[in-house]
């Protein structure tokens, strides 16, 4: 059960998070040069609900600079995975520290207490392969 002021909480980090996101896309837009960084990057999840996979998804779109463009079913080897589009970020795993930051905060919220570390074995080819070994 959510606790309500837990959801008080990620609603107040998740509107900070596009405040945040917000300025990051226009100051990128008056800067000469390039304009951003963008990628695609998997994300497994260690969300197991429809109701957190949809939050988590939810709360990657409503952030300005992400969108999820594709999802994969989990089955008992594999979790559920989102593919996710960012315009920001240093890398790969910048990326995905960041993700992982949400999630924690959305597993937090509706479990009531911190998910356990990522366990699930890196995508073969991705930058969390070698950070899983």
């Amino acid at each position: 059960m959510i606790n309500p002021l837990r959801l008080i909480g990620y609603c107040a980090w998740i509107g900070k998070e596009i405040v945040s996101g917000s300025l990051d896309v226009v100051s990128g837009i008056f800067k000469p040069g390039e304009y951003g960084n963008p990628m695609i990057v998997q994300l497994p999840l260690r969300c197991r609900t429809d109701v957190e996979i949809t939050l988590m998804a939810s709360s990657i779109t409503i952030t300005p600079g992400t969108l999820v463009v594709a999802t994969a079913a989990g089955d008992d080897d594999t979790p559920p995975t989102l593919f996710v589009h960012a315009l920001f970020g240093d890398s790969e795993d910048d990326v995905l520290e960041g993700l992982y930051d949400m999630e924690s905060r959305l597993l937090t919220m509706t479990r009531g207490e911190a998910p356990a570390e990522i366990g699930w074995p890196a995508a073969p080819g991705s930058p969390a392969e070698g950070a899983a070994s």
